[in-house]
């Protein structure tokens, strides 16, 4: 059997809207590549399955990778867990006191990963209302210094 355009439209927006459903924003790119396919077998109607296929893969990963190299630079590298370079360094405000072996809060200008403020901790007594720098990332918590 011969998938014809709308086979290839009906996939695409299947995935399109399974996306609403797995938030990862990456099935989008195999829908979008799927619709595209669509397009191309309404042009030319005589195109095989191995070629519908691979017009489709090929479409997909190049969305994909255009995404993550252009539009989203960096994205990839940032984890919980992880040091990041663009993260150690980066200056903010105490908002809860921190102590060794107690955990306080920290606030950032610009969110880091997402987030305006995050659980910290100290090897020193550091009070509320002063500024601080981040020296590591152990595990989900920032480890911060004085500034």
């Amino acid at each position: 059997m011969q998938p014809e355009w709308w086979h290839w439209a009906v996939l695409g927006i299947g995935l399109i809207i399974a996306e609403l459903a797995v938030p990862a924003f990456f099935i989008v790119w195999f829908g979008l590549g799927a619709l595209l396919v669509s397009v191309v077998v309404l042009v030319a109607p005589s195109l095989g399955l191995t070629a519908q296929l691979l017009t489709w893969t090929v479409a997909s990963v190049a969305m994909v990778v255009i995404w993550f190299r252009i539009f989203k630079p960096g994205m990839h590298k940032t984890r919980i867990g992880m040091s990041d370079s663009n993260i150690v360094g980066e200056v903010g405000m105490l908002t809860r006191d921190v102590e060794p072996y107690q955990k306080g809060q920290v606030r950032f200008q610009k969110p880091l990963v997402g987030s305006e403020s995050w659980e910290c901790i100290s090897d020193e007594v550091i009070k509320s209302g002063e500024r601080v720098k981040v020296l590591g990332i152990e595990g989900s918590f920032l480890k911060v210094g004085k500034a």
